[in-house]
């Protein structure tokens, strides 16, 4: 017997098995049972999503008879009657589909509409059903209105289109119209699951589910994707032979750049990319992959934890602990920004591994304090240098900015913990005594152990017992917790315990604090554009304005 591909093998013959249409399937079944049936519809979507198959279906629940022969209209075809097995052969003469793309004249629209005034042949209602309906011409269209708003009782349209904005709005008021959606990748490789252990194929869950994102919500694509799976790995679909197939990143390889990146080792970054370019990997699809990635850890972050038997579950939980938000945040707009500048650089690699080095160049505003300066300073410390930006000018003058906001920075109006540029720490004994936001600034903490220092608060003292309040559970990750006690035992030279409590903090965090200085400081910014005698004179004279936004103080000055 002919091989039949995964796709029409296992096309849904009932509403009982369409994937991911709940919404659909409801309305119909209703209108269906209840006798309450529109004489046009219009089915929109992606492809692969099942306007055409809905509309083979619906066509048979309308004219079933059931296996006696004696069953009339249901919601549940039987697929045994003359009427659904003709239909699903594509050889029942009162069911009509016409392909608007090849067909979308004026003639072959009055050649349909003739032959609609006739009774049914061999059924109970005569179904025309016309796929790519928006690629009809206007004339067509035209022609069509009369009869769609007033059909024959014993005909119905279905319609169905991709790309329902070119319809005519005379069009869309004459049907009941429902938009299909994109099936989840859980659904799809849920159904591919199923598949695959009856066509008794060995299949893996991950390789299953890299399928079903690959086809982007379309049923179709991930069941002829999965045919294809089958062929390249002879019989037995795993992991690695999907990503090869599929031209994909390995996920191991991703998970051991953001590890490199988390260490800042650039050496190992660079090395990686070199392992990439030598097997010919697309650095423009790595980049996609690397912004997927970071896109799962800051949900597990910020909602949710990745969903029991999701590909790489453990590894997002702990990268997870391993960046802070606003780090995930960074290194997800520089992949983004990264993939779209490909076409710039001077190759592919060069911009791949740019952005690599960016991700390690640049930081969040709240960064860790660690010293700088010497030729072993930390990627940490160094890049601080490239936080400095000067308060733009108007039109284009850089030097009114410049003298606008040195008087700012001349005031003492920084920040009013940095303590970046402060070279070495101070002494134990000094820092011991410190408040605790200012004692924080000394910590040699990056990522969440950073973001659970800065937002608590400290509750109570008693000797090397540390009482601290948070906000929000998600920051007392167990690693978080057990870093920062080091980092704070580190910095006084003796063993000290940590304990937390859930609150609203109403006392002073060195976040809180950091962010009333920012204000602080880009008020005197404004303040020192503001009564700049140049600029005062550009808008009295010239009738200029300020942009407020474009207002910056200057750092590190």
């Amino acid at each position: 017997m002919t091989y039949q591909a995964l796709a029409r093998k296992w096309r849904p013959r009932d509403f009982g098995s369409l994937v991911g249409q709940d919404h659909v399937v409801r309305a119909l079944t209703h209108a269906l049972q209840n006798g309450r049936l529109h004489h046009a519809y219009l089915f929109t979507g992606t492809r692969g999503v099942g306007k055409t198959t809905i509309a083979r279906i619906l066509a048979k629940a309308l004219n079933c008879v059931g296996p006696d022969g004696t069953g009339g209209i249901t919601a549940t075809p039987c697929n045994v009657c003359h009427a659904c097995t003709a239909i699903d052969a594509g050889r029942f003469v009162d069911y009509i589909e016409m392909d608007a793309a090849s067909n979308r004249g004026v003639d072959e629209m009055m050649q349909l509409l003739e032959r609609a005034i006739y009774a049914p042949a061999d059924a109970r209602v005569k179904v025309y059903t016309i796929d790519e309906v928006h690629m009809l011409t206007t004339y067509a269209f035209n022609a069509m209105l009369k009869t769609l708003e007033e059909p024959p009782d014993f005909v119905k349209f279905i319609l169905a289109t991709t790309d329902p904005q070119k319809i005519p709005a005379t069009v869309l008021s004459r049907c009941l119209q429902f938009n299909l959606k994109q099936v989840t990748p859980q659904a799809i490789a849920q159904r591919l699951g199923e598949i695959a252990q009856a066509e008794q194929v060995v299949a893996d869950p991950i390789a299953l589910m890299g399928l079903a994102r690959a086809a982007r919500g379309s049923m179709r694509d991930a069941l002829s994707l999965l045919d294809q799976a089958i062929a390249f790995s002879g019989g037995k679909v795993d992991a690695q032979a999907v990503d090869q197939m599929l031209g994909a990143i390995d996920s191991s390889l991703l998970v051991k750049l953001l590890e490199a990146l988390a260490d800042r080792d650039a050496a190992r970054l660079l090395a990686l990319a070199d392992a990439m370019a030598e097997r010919s990997l697309s650095f423009g699809q790595a980049l996609r992959d690397l912004g997927s990635l970071l896109h799962r850890i800051a949900l597990a972050q910020q909602v949710q934890p990745a969903p029991a038997g999701e590909p790489l579950e453990a590894d997002v939980a702990r990268l997870a602990r391993r960046f802070g938000a606003e780090e995930v945040q960074l290194y997800y707009q520089i992949a983004l920004h990264g993939r779209n500048d490909l076409g710039l650089a001077p190759d592919e690699y060069a911009g791949f591994t740019m952005a690599l080095l960016r991700m390690l160049a640049f930081q969040p505003e709240i960064a860790p304090s660690a010293p700088t300066g010497g030729p072993g300073a930390s990627p940490q410390g160094g890049r601080r240098a490239q936080s400095a930006a000067a308060a733009p000018a108007i039109g284009g003058e850089a030097a009114a900015s410049s003298r606008a906001t040195q008087p700012a920075a001349e005031r003492g109006q920084g920040p009013l913990l940095a303590r970046d540029s402060a070279g070495a720490a101070p002494p134990t004994g000094a820092v011991g005594d410190l408040p605790w936001p200012e004692l924080v600034q000394s910590l040699r903490l990056a990522g969440m152990p950073r973001e659970l220092a800065l937002r608590s608060e400290l509750v109570a003292r008693d000797g090397d017992h540390f009482q601290l309040r948070v906000p929000v559970k998600t920051l007392l990750e167990s690693g978080a917790q057990e870093r920062l006690r080091a980092a704070l035992a580190e910095l006084l030279a003796r063993p000290v315990r940590v304990s937390f409590e859930i609150g609203a903090t109403r006392g002073p965090t060195a976040a809180g604090l950091n962010e009333q200085a920012r204000a602080q400081r880009q008020r005197s910014a404004e303040e020192s554009i503001y009564s700049d005698p140049f600029v005062r004179e550009l808008i009295e004279n010239f009738g200029a304005s300020v942009d407020p936004a474009s207002i910056k103080p200057i750092q590190g000055q």
